[in-house]
């Protein structure tokens, strides 16, 4: 079955780290360029990062994240990751990962990151 999965979300206190993972299933990321993207209680999903199929290079979209969040890629492991370091309460959110390829787009089925003391 093509599909990505997600895994590694659940509740952390303010100050502390997750780290998540997407995995591809029955077929290679290689050629995808991976992003995540969040989606907190009433508000629209919203990228948070993204990261190239070929130069590996990397982008996060707001400077609330940078210098936080750190995203990677394994392509032997076939698995894209988001290190979230210093989490704050408004990081909480479910958090998906996309994976896209000229007409290709494949959305994991989110995980929930919940920041509270």
């Amino acid at each position: 079955q093509l599909q990505l999965v997600q895994s590694g979300g659940g509740l952390v206190q303010p100050g502390g780290s997750l780290r998540l993972s997407c995995a591809a299933s029955g077929f290679t990321l290689d050629y995808y360029a991976i992003g995540w993207f969040r989606q907190a209680p009433g508000k629209e999903r919203e990228g948070v990062s993204c990261i190239g199929n070929s130069d590996g290079s990397t982008y996060y979209a707001d400077d609330s994240v940078k210098g936080r969040f750190t995203i990677s890629r394994d392509n032997a492991k076939n698995t894209v990751y988001l290190q979230m370091d210093s989490l704050k309460p408004e990081d909480t959110a479910v958090y998906y990962c996309k994976a896209a390829w000229r007409s290709y787009i494949w959305w994991g089925q989110g995980t929930q990151v919940t920041v509270r003391p």
